[in-house]
């Protein structure tokens, strides 16, 4: 399936794609969409067992392709609870479906697959093309009072990771180990006979109380399979108390 609309970026300017027959239609954004400082979150949660998933995963497939240095960061969670309609996703568990629940508490919300959330103050259909395409445009344009700026090294399963925030108290600091791409035969359930392809799925979730609330370090164990070419690290400061992310930053290699 060929997709409708991307996040295209060029020459600092916000663009939205929209593929009709092939053919690529180009509409810039308003000045307003291109200016702030603002950052993006987006948390999906999702499953192979899920019928309607595969076109959240295509979506924020395409939202990783083109993101290129804005700061958008894709967290794919796989859920446990489609697990017994016939198929197991590998990459469920059951942590995984306890944050959605954590979430739903925090924002009031249903939950149900795929689910997005946004910067942890507000939730969506994940294959829901307009709802991402307003998501990105507005959360983009607007500001952070917060930041957060972390390095690390990978070394012997490990990773000591510095960080450095300002602007937030009263907030966590959220490790995510993230395996960026993933493709998979579904043999039973509802995607039978499909291949089904993954972006960016939360493989490790950790979870660090600041006692140096502006700079320090970190130590996270990393999965057994990470490495630097075909993973990343993302980190974010969340207020436990409201779910809201204040700041997010990807680990830049300490070298």
């Amino acid at each position: 399936m060929k997709t409708k609309n991307i996040l295209a970026l060029a020459a600092g300017l916000l663009f939205m794609a929209n593929f009709t027959n092939g053919a690529v239609n180009q509409q810039p954004a308003d000045d307003k969409t291109t200016k702030g400082d603002g950052f993006v979150v987006l948390e999906l949660f999702t499953s192979e067992g899920c019928s309607s998933c595969p076109r959240a995963d295509e979506l924020l497939g395409n939202v990783q392709k083109q993101a290129g240095d804005k700061p958008i960061y894709i967290l794919a969670y796989h859920i446990d609870y489609w697990d017994h309609q016939g198929w197991r996703d590998i990459f469920s568990s059951p942590e995984n479906t306890k944050r959605q629940y954590w979430y739903a508490d925090k924002l009031n919300a249903q939950v149900y697959t795929p689910q997005v959330i946004v910067n942890g103050k507000t939730e969506f259909v994940g294959s829901d093309e307009a709802a991402l395409t307003n998501a990105l445009r507005n959360t983009l344009q607007g500001s952070s009072a917060s930041t957060l700026k972390l390095t690390g090294k990978p070394e012997a399963g490990k990773m000591a990771i510095t960080y450095q925030t300002s602007g937030s108290k009263n907030v966590e600091l959220m490790i995510a180990a993230v395996q960026k791409n993933a493709e998979r035969q579904i043999k039973r359930g509802e995607n039978g006979g499909r291949t089904l392809r993954h972006v960016q799925i939360v493989r490790r979730l950790q979870s660090f109380k600041l006692e140096k609330p502006a700079n320090g370090q970190v130590n996270i164990t990393l999965p057994k399979d990470f490495t630097a070419a075909e993973w990343e690290v993302i980190g974010f400061l969340q207020d436990k108390v409201t779910g809201e992310i204040h700041a997010a930053d990807k680990v830049v290699n300490d070298i």
